[in-house]
């Protein structure tokens, strides 16, 4: 038995498509049924009916074929081939060498080690944080999603990630997944600086962390499967719609003051950013429910058993 790489389906008697190499069900067998990049040559001779010996067949005016320099760089063992499926590892591996960049630029700036000297380095602020004195510095609604206040900060987060994001991934797809993670990052970190700025000013606390982008991931996965089987600090199982609203309503209470916090962010989280990355990934999942496969369980690896992922994500933190 495999998994159809279109629909996630799993299949008895897979097809294996000839021009993409990827595995599919009965439904998605044909080339056109699951935009296979080798679509893109059936009108380039160079792609299709040429030889091989013959290097010099080209399009009308000299120019190579574009077709086939898109297949080259980003279809299936092209240049950038291996990002398709695994944009997961690589936001990992970003927020990871962006937590390393955090400790190496405060060292050259500050001459310590210690993130509550250097996070309050003007210089290193205005490269890591989204702070809502300095919206405008539009780097940082991207470098603040992948920089993080603390270790446990981006451990709680890479292990949520680790375990929802290829499950989304697989069933959105790459290009769609890297939107989403994006999308959701930026309107949560914007959010909460946004709302800090109207009640507290613009000397008030920036933002860093993921966790924006993972609720809206997990925002999608709950309107796909709202009952879907996850573990709560792995221990206490419960249905993903209970662990999402759960954790939005908690939200709701502690960014409005009402649970522990000071004004909009209690504690050291930031609790509107959660909320603005979870409606994103909600609104988004309503668009594509029907459209994509809907998981049954979260596995890993083909033939995986179900597994359940942990109960959330932590931060986006205010920055120490």
């Amino acid at each position: 038995m495999a998994t159809c790489d279109e629909c996630g389906k799993h299949e008895n008697m897979p097809y294996q498509c000839r021009r993409c190499g990827n595995t599919f069900c009965a439904e998605h067998r044909l080339p056109e049924n699951h935009d296979c990049p080798g679509l893109n040559e059936w009108n380039d001779p160079s792609g299709v009916f040429d030889s091989g010996f013959d290097d010099t067949v080209q399009k009308r005016g000299g120019g190579s074929s574009s077709a086939g320099v898109r297949e080259r760089v980003f279809g299936t063992g092209g240049l950038l081939g291996y990002f398709r499926g695994n944009m997961t590892y690589v936001f990992l591996g970003a927020m990871w060498l962006t937590f390393l960049l955090q400790y190496v630029v405060g060292f050259l700036l500050t001459g310590t080690f210690n993130p509550i000297v250097f996070s309050r380095n003007p210089v290193w602020e205005a490269i890591f944080v989204l702070s809502p004195g300095h919206i405008e510095y539009v780097w940082t609604w991207i470098t603040s999603i992948f920089a993080h206040g603390g270790f446990t900060h981006i451990a709680f987060n890479s292990i949520a990630l680790y375990f929802f994001g290829p499950v989304v991934e697989q069933y959105l797809d790459t290009k769609r997944f890297t939107g989403l993670f994006f999308g959701a990052g930026i309107v949560a970190g914007l959010a909460q600086v946004v709302s800090t700025l109207l009640t507290v000013g613009p000397f008030g606390a920036g933002v860093v962390g993921a966790s924006g982008a993972i609720m809206g991931i997990l925002g999608v996965l709950t309107v796909l499967n709202p009952n879907l089987k996850v573990y709560l600090y792995f221990i206490i199982p419960m249905p993903l719609w209970l662990l999402t609203f759960g954790f939005a309503a908690f939200s709701i209470i502690a960014g409005f003051g009402v649970a522990g916090g000071s004004g909009l962010v209690g504690g050291n989280v930031a609790h509107l950013a959660h909320l603005g990355g979870l409606l994103v990934g909600l609104a988004y999942g309503v668009r594509v429910k029907g459209r994509v496969g809907v998981p049954s369980s979260l596995r890993f690896g083909r033939g995986g058993g179900g597994m359940g992922g942990p109960g959330g994500p932590g931060g986006p933190g205010r920055r120490p």
